[in-house]
């Protein structure tokens, strides 16, 4: 009877196994696939500031004739390369303010983003986040639960400070403990502050010379100052625990 009943369980379980394996392989397959087809057909040179540029009353003469259509295509373009972590973020997020304005810009930038963030995150933590565990489990357990705890304040601050690259983000956070809700609402809170810049930027596109020019220092100041500022509560439980 034992027998009997132990042997289906371990059939299910194989089963299972080789199933995740062959979805782990596809998924893997994908990416490499369009990392490749991205970089073999050099489809940067479309996503560049000069590109913009040059094509800058084009893009404005379909957006005005296929509005929607535009809208769509920018989101979905946009999440795909936020999903595939391929360059081009900012080139997008300029885009957006010269297509549809500061305003509605940062808000299509910002569901783009945060789509395509959250893709990363749960295709990062379905290849790795198992592996991660069973390998440093034990070492990175009072990591986890510390990170877990303050999950969007410390989410928050990677997103806003701009030392941390977005797509590291997306990776780290999926092999930590945050929760899929937390971890977007954090995003697409986060992203915001930077979005509207680089938007609001696309609108006077003819002004601008290079990238540099937008990431002042005084705004990576004032987004790092933004970053800090939501580590106060954590810092401030830890003072008041300590005192407690």
């Amino acid at each position: 009877m034992i027998t009997e009943t132990a042997m289906p369980d371990s059939q299910e379980m194989t089963a299972q196994s080789s199933s995740s394996l062959v979805g782990k392989l596809v998924l893997v397959g994908l990416f490499a696939l369009a990392v490749g087809a991205f970089f073999y057909f050099d489809l940067k040179q479309y996503l560049s500031l000069e590109a913009l540029k040059a094509n800058r009353d084009s893009l404005l003469a379909y957006t005005d004739a296929h509005y929607t259509t535009a809208v769509l295509l920018f989101i979905l373009l946009y999440c795909l390369q936020t999903a595939f972590s391929l360059p081009g973020a900012a080139i997008f997020t300029l885009a957006s303010g010269l297509l549809f304005g500061s305003f509605l810009g940062t808000l299509y930038t910002n569901i783009a983003a945060t789509s395509g963030a959250t893709l990363a995150f749960l295709a990062a933590r379905y290849l790795l986040r198992d592996w991660v565990e069973g390998k440093f489990g034990d070492r990175l357990g009072p990591i986890q639960e510390g990170f877990a705890k303050n999950a969007f304040s410390y989410l928050i601050t990677l997103r806003l400070v701009p030392l941390f690259p977005f797509f590291l983000v997306n990776l780290v956070s999926a092999l930590t403990r945050v929760r899929l809700g937390t971890y977007i609402v954090a995003t697409s809170i986060g992203i915001i502050p930077g979005s509207f810049v680089y938007a609001y930027a696309g609108r006077q596109l003819g002004t601008l010379n290079s990238l540099s020019d937008i990431a002042s220092p005084r705004v990576l100041l004032a987004f790092t100052l933004l970053g800090l500022l939501a580590l106060v509560p954590i810092v401030y439980r830890k003072f008041v625990g300590k005192n407690a």
